[in-house]
């Protein structure tokens, strides 16, 4: 039987029968563990800031343009409907798939494309969860996610800033990084606020925020990449991946650096936005300048 150490034990309360655990208990923990690792405890980004500064361009595209603009979207009822390449193809009421799935606290940096970031306090349930849940097929290789259309409540959508509706993917085994979380609140307060995606949005803290897509309605398991709403509107500075780089610049942002919001000083970017430890398994022996 393999023994280790136990990391959950203070020294101070050290006991010869509490020192060890056997090899079931230590990999069934090794989840939290890396968990504890991915959250990090650097000072949250204010909550009227983290609600009042936004990229939401189904609202605007000024970044208080989603504040303003939010008041008459209606977020419930809300469905979201899942088919493609999986067992169990149906549409979900949303809270009862949230009162299905195991909701927690995950507090993330987010790093924006134009070179700002935030340190955000997000409610949510790992995406892998659901996944598993609705059994995809073998074939399915990636994931695709739609945001709401409906020009009534999303003006922005009557004009042609991106092709309508908003589309965003990740690979499958990105999907499954136990770091993709589908947030439903913020700051320990559900639901989440309408400028911020509500009711559901995507978060993947190592990738780029418009990966983030919002106010999710469908989601589909294909074979095949999908086409995002970027890639679309600029496929030459917009990739699929969109994995923080501060190696790669966009064509109108460097990525070296970025001001966090509240901040004064410039800081460093750090690869995959601090949490290569997590992801940068899945891109082994990527060219990421040609895969960004």
């Amino acid at each position: 039987m393999l023994i280790m150490k136990r990391p959950d034990i203070p020294s101070s309360e050290i006991t010869p029968e509490r020192t060890y655990i056997n090899r079931r208990e230590f990999i069934q923990s090794v989840p939290a563990l890396l968990m504890a690792r991915a959250n990090t405890d650097e000072r949250q980004t204010p909550y009227k800031d983290v609600t009042t500064y936004n990229n939401f361009y189904e609202f605007g595209v000024d970044k208080d343009a989603p504040a303003r603009s939010e008041k008459n979207f209606k977020t419930q009822p809300w469905n979201l409907s899942v088919d493609g390449l999986v067992k169990k193809p149906q549409t979900y009421a949303l809270q009862d798939l949230i009162r299905s799935l195991t909701i927690e606290d995950r507090v993330y940096r987010m790093r924006c494309v134009e070179g700002w970031s935030m340190v955000i306090p997000w409610q949510g349930f790992q995406l892998s969860e659901m996944i598993k849940r609705l059994e995809p097929a073998s074939q399915a290789k990636y994931i695709e996610f739609q945001t709401l259309y409906d020009p009534s409540q999303l003006p922005e959508q009557r004009r042609t800033v991106l092709q309508w509706p908003y589309i965003e993917g990740l690979r499958m085994d990105e999907a499954m990084n136990p770091l993709a979380i589908l947030a439903v609140g913020l700051y320990g307060k559900q639901p989440l606020p309408n400028q911020n995606g509500a009711p559901i949005r995507l978060v993947t803290p190592w990738k780029y925020g418009f990966k983030g897509i919002k106010s999710i309605v469908k989601i589909r398991f294909v074979e095949k990449q999908p086409v995002t709403a970027w890639m679309k509107a600029a496929p030459n500075e917009y990739g699929f991946f969109a994995n923080v780089n501060p190696a790669v610049d966009h064509p109108r942002w460097s990525q070296a650096t970025e001001r966090r919001i509240g901040e004064f000083f410039k800081r460093k970017t750090l690869p995959f936005n601090g949490y290569a430890d997590q992801v940068a398994s899945m891109y082994a022996g990527m060219d990421l300048r040609k895969n960004f």
